[in-house]
């Protein structure tokens, strides 16, 4: 019977998690609305990149996010040896 350090394992996935939320936040509110004056100097393909980042970018690293977080959550899992095969 192989014991398991749950709370090593819930320690590590609520970093990810929090570490995944922040990334959100940041790109979302931060890029989204706090920085878009700033990032309103440059242009991508013709739109201005505060816009083109609130309204496109934010959903290409929301996407990312997921397949990220999901890749990270399998190495947790590894580790601590509760992976499904």
């Amino acid at each position: 019977m192989v014991t398991h350090d749950s709370s090593a394992y819930w320690k590590a996935t609520l970093a990810l998690i929090r570490n995944v939320l922040i990334v959100w936040f940041v790109v979302s509110y931060g890029f989204g609305i706090l920085l878009v004056d700033v990032m309103n100097t440059m242009h991508v393909g013709g739109y201005p990149l505060g816009f083109w980042f609130a309204q496109q970018g934010s959903m290409y690293v929301f996407v990312a996010l997921i397949f990220i977080y999901a890749k990270l959550m399998g190495n947790i899992d590894r580790k601590f040896d509760v992976h499904e095969e």
